[in-house]
């Protein structure tokens, strides 16, 4: 029997609390904030095909930095069985009603919605519980629905993003189905990159035509040593435009055990200050260039260089 979606009611006006949040100016061309860009609410998939490259990490940081640029912003966990995004954003102990209780009649939307403590334009809506039972009708549209409802809200956010389980199975196309755009997240080593030219294609042919690559866990000491290969050589590779190339940082793993993202950080980290700048890009649907710089056939600047992002340039 056809499942029929329930009636998803839609959400309340966000809390006079959750003011706008500016990001500081540096290394914006001194601006305060991004132009949006198309309509709303935008609706971005982040993906990878490989497991363990980092789209969790860049979904959490993505959702977190838009929201303090005051651009509310709705981060769905569409992993059904293996959820981490409430981990990486602090909220583990909050998540008590899932889309599947939505989706079974348990709860409206909004109950399921879970506002982050200290960014108010933050939600979290989780696809499921661990060790929970899907409904058997629970499709490919279920997402589709979800972001529907969303859409037609009383105060629908600037952007859903949606973090895709691992692989191209059934997870994988639940996730993708009602996404705009998607965010491609890879490392630079081949097997990451084959699953990534794959899931592109696959993007591709689901009707996804903006797709926008983050080449994440680059070493600048391997890229010049020709141990690891460059975020250009990547980009060429897959013949997608780039987002932003993050570098390895031991802050990482910190962040995570924290609940805290990175962009949080104050000073920022290398990846913390390179994802907030691929959010920009994301808001203003633009993309970087990256340039291989050869540094030691070129003269050392006075000061001792730019590091990583001198070493990538790029806007």
């Amino acid at each position: 029997m056809a499942f029929a979606p329930p009636h998803l009611l839609p959400l309340p006006p966000p809390p006079a609390a959750a003011s706008t949040r500016a990001v500081s100016a540096r290394n914006h061309g001194g601006r305060t904030a991004p132009e949006l860009s198309g309509p709303t609410p935008r609706v971005v998939v982040v993906t990878s095909g490989k497991g363990g490259v980092g789209k969790t990490t860049t979904t959490a940081n993505l959702a977190a930095s838009l929201a303090r640029l005051g651009l509310p912003a709705v981060a769905v966990d569409a992993d059904a069985g293996l959820r981490n995004l409430d981990l990486l954003l602090g909220l583990e102990n909050r998540v008590h009603l899932t889309a599947a209780d939505v989706l079974a009649g348990d709860c409206r939307l909004d109950q399921a919605l879970v506002r982050h403590r200290a960014l108010h334009d933050l939600h979290l809506l989780c696809l499921s519980k661990p060790r929970s039972k899907l409904p058997l009708a629970f499709g490919s549209k279920t997402l589709t629905w979800v972001a529907d409802a969303l859409r037609r809200s009383t105060s629908p956010p600037a952007f859903i993003l949606i973090d895709c389980p691992a692989g191209v199975d059934a997870g994988f196309v639940t996730a993708i189905a009602p996404a705009e755009e998607a965010v491609l997240v890879t490392t630079p080593d081949i097997t990451a990159l084959r699953d990534a030219d794959r899931v592109a294609g696959l993007l591709e042919c689901d009707g996804i035509k903006d797709i926008k690559i983050v080449v994440n866990r680059v070493r600048p000491d391997l890229v010049k040593g020709e141990d690891m290969m460059s975020a250009l050589d990547v980009q060429e590779m897959l013949g997608l435009p780039l987002l932003g190339v993050v570098p390895e940082d031991t802050e990482v793993i910190r962040s995570t055990n924290r609940g805290v993202p990175l962009v949080l950080n104050d000073p920022p980290t290398p990846a913390g200050l390179a994802l907030e700048q691929a959010t920009w890009r994301l808001v203003e649907r633009d993309a970087m260039t990256a340039v291989m710089v050869e540094e030691q056939e070129r003269p050392e600047k006075k000061g001792g260089g730019g590091g990583f992002f001198s070493f990538f340039g790029g806007r």
